[in-house]
């Protein structure tokens, strides 16, 4: 299986590049073929311009770097985005990453009754892993499930693709480090066995 995996983490150290290592392992051990789209090493410029927002109105894409990951999602079964919860949503670079490139035009084209229906054909699956300090049930209560609502509901779901699946690790900063390998293994062992 061909994925591409969208990674937004700007310090090396972080526990979302753990994260990568143990996701990218998993997809070389079950032979899959993956592509990483690194935003932060990449320079992608999170900023919805003047000329993007006209492009937007005709369907039309100025960033040079949205043509380039359009084409390299084109090609994809799944889709994978690896990216920390700051203050209940996602860094600017992943926001601006789904403004930019989950576009009329790139990722979904428009029906005549105003329905979108997506344009990534071969992309059967999108997965989300974040990480956060917030327990998942207050994440849940107080914040109504953010991500949830606004990347797997209002913009995956809404651009029509059915498959996809939420990985949420929770107060990672207090968590043990056994209970962090615990994680990195599943993980791995997960992306080992994607279908």
């Amino acid at each position: 299986m061909k994925t591409v995996i969208v990674f937004n983490h700007p310090f090396e150290g972080s526990f979302c590049n753990s994260i990568l290592s143990s996701v990218t392992q998993g997809l070389k051990n079950g032979n899959h073929e993956f592509d990483l789209i690194h935003l932060d090493k990449e320079g992608f410029n999170p900023v919805m311009s003047v000329e993007d927002l006209k492009g937007f109105s005709e369907s039309r894409v100025v960033d040079p770097k949205v043509l380039e990951y359009k084409e390299r999602i084109n090609e994809a079964e799944h889709l994978i985005l690896i990216f920390p919860i700051w203050w209940e949503l996602m860094p600017a670079m992943t926001k601006g990453f789904i403004d930019k490139v989950i576009f009329p035009g790139v990722a979904y084209d428009y029906t005549q009754k105003g329905f979108m229906k997506k344009k990534f054909h071969k992309l059967n699956g999108i997965t989300l892993i974040t990480t956060m300090n917030s327990a998942s049930l207050f994440y849940r209560l107080i914040f109504g499930n953010a991500i949830k609502k606004a990347v797997l509901l209002g913009t995956f779901w809404k651009t029509g693709y059915k498959h996809r699946k939420w990985i949420n690790l929770s107060m990672v900063k207090f968590v043990s480090e056994r209970r962090r390998g615990k994680w990195l293994f599943n993980l791995e062992k997960h992306f080992e066995k994607l279908k």
